[in-house]
């Protein structure tokens, strides 16, 4: 299936039914009076959140969702059925936008979230509600309100534990695989990944979290280059940030300055995350290799996935952080 994270979509609630024009009429009860039922409430349009679903894509093909209209009243006092409401489901991670109003109606956060984001009219008050002393007979009645009409924007935010950041080719793809039972495209060119990937990593009894692999960055990709702010919306919501660098860049920490800085320019709130340092690919080069420092404190873990060289350290230290750092 392919991955898709942004949509827009037109949605109308249903509109009211009208409220009706009645008079009662049975035989021996002379001037019965008015007796129309009044209109039935338009369907809302309902967002729901679901952890079955991955992506925008069904979404995406299917640009207006229409709610039905509330029934018209009838006459002995009879209201109109009430239209039916539309449910829209989503993955959860997804920020509903209004397009006109330019701001958020909701956050798809946790599973089985409901929303109402247009809400249906109100149905029209039948003649019945009229009658005066002075006006027994009101040959006229309300009619239904239209429901409301939006424009959305759907964005898709992956939820994660872990956000594996990187160089095209850095390793990233592959770690995932390791550690979980994740299967992404691993080749030995750039950029083989071109959608985010999920693993959950178990460590301990019944324990686990999820990680996630993104695109590799290049520098510019906060404007867009490569694949570029397309795929930075979805380490936002990750907990920690794990770097991978390949331990045969020429210069490691340049590298991981250049990371940094894409990160920056797109969010400067990213660089707030806790960090840890991957030297990837160990197993390429003599073991007496040695790793430049790193300005700054962060955490420093030669690693390697195919012999697995320190992945239970990695693992026990992003379990110390994520344990450390609370969830959004």
């Amino acid at each position: 299936m392919k991955f898709v994270d942004l949509a827009r979509i037109e949605v109308q609630a249903g509109d009211g039914g009208n409220g009706c024009v009645s008079f009662h009429r049975e035989k021996f009860v002379p001037k019965g009076g008015p007796d129309g039922g009044d209109g039935g409430n338009g369907g809302n349009v309902i967002f729901l959140a679901d952890t079955q679903l991955h992506t925008l894509q069904d979404i995406r093909y299917r640009r207006k969702y229409k709610a039905e209209n509330g029934h018209p009243g009838e006459g002995n006092n009879c209201s109109g059925k009430k239209g039916h409401d539309i449910l829209i489901r989503v993955p959860v991670g997804t920020l509903i936008r209004d397009l006109d109003e330019d701001r958020i109606l909701a956050d798809m956060l946790e599973d089985g979230q409901t929303v109402i984001i247009a809400r249906g009219g109100n149905g029209g008050w039948g003649n019945q509600h009229f009658a005066t002393a002075t006006n027994r007979v009101p040959r006229f009645a309300k009619p239904g309100l239209p429901g409301e009409e939006r424009q959305l924007e759907l964005e898709l935010k992956i939820l994660a534990d872990v956000g594996l950041v990187g160089l095209p080719n850095a390793g990233k793809s592959t770690l995932l695989s390791v550690l979980s039972a994740a299967r992404p495209k691993i080749a030995d060119y750039p950029f083989t990944t071109l959608a985010p990937n999920l693993g959950i990593v178990r460590y301990g009894e019944y324990r686990s979290f999820v990680m996630a692999d993104i695109p590799g960055l290049i520098e510019g990709a906060h404007s867009g280059k490569g694949l570029g702010d397309q795929f930075l919306r979805h380490i936002e919501r990750t907990r920690v940030l794990l770097f991978l660098i390949d331990v045969n860049e020429i210069d490691i920490p340049g590298c991981y300055d250049m990371l940094k800085k894409e990160l920056m320019l797109y969010d400067p709130e990213l660089l707030n995350k806790p960090r840890i340092v991957g030297i990837s690919k160990m197993d390429s080069v003599p073991a007496d290799t040695k790793i430049p420092d790193l300005p700054g404190d962060e955490t420093l873990i030669p690693l390697s996935s195919a012999s697995r060289l320190n992945l239970d350290i990695l693992v026990d230290t992003i379990v110390k952080y994520l344990q450390s750092w609370p969830e959004p």
